[in-house]
């Protein structure tokens, strides 16, 4: 086995300007449960899905700011399109309208500080999708 071959993902650290503001977007606007805090180190991790790896979030000196071309990372949902739509009724707005992709759909926001999140489904390639959970 070659020590650099990639088993897949462990988590996924965003850099963020203030906590509460993190948990409130990430947490309470978009949706994903907590999965633990550390408030006086700044930090929180939210699950993603069934799987183990999550989305970290670290608070520190970062400015608010428009959608940065990168980093981007893309979760995989249902059905994109129904998502934005649950995301303006929810006060987010996209950055812009949902757009196909070779699997689907897919759909970007941003956060506060510019981490663009990215929210894909496999429409067009149902056998490579997971399972949904909740429906």
């Amino acid at each position: 086995m070659n020590a650099l071959e990639v088993l897949g993902v462990d988590n996924v650290l965003l850099a963020v300007g203030d906590l509460e503001t993190a948990l409130e977007f990430y947490g309470r606007k978009l949706g994903l449960p907590l999965k633990f805090q550390v408030p006086d180190m700044g930090i929180a991790g939210f699950r993603l899905g069934p799987e183990e790896p999550g989305l970290f979030i670290r608070a520190g000196d970062v400015p608010p700011q428009g959608p940065r071309d990168s980093p981007r990372l893309w979760l995989e949902v249902p059905d994109a399109r129904r998502a934005a739509d649950e995301l303006r009724a929810g006060g987010i707005k996209p950055v812009a309208e949902p757009f196909e992709v070779a699997t689907g759909w897919t759909v970007e926001i941003a956060d506060p500080w510019g981490n663009v999140i990215g929210l894909t489904d496999y429409k067009k390639a149902p056998a490579r999708a997971r399972k949904a959970t909740l429906d």
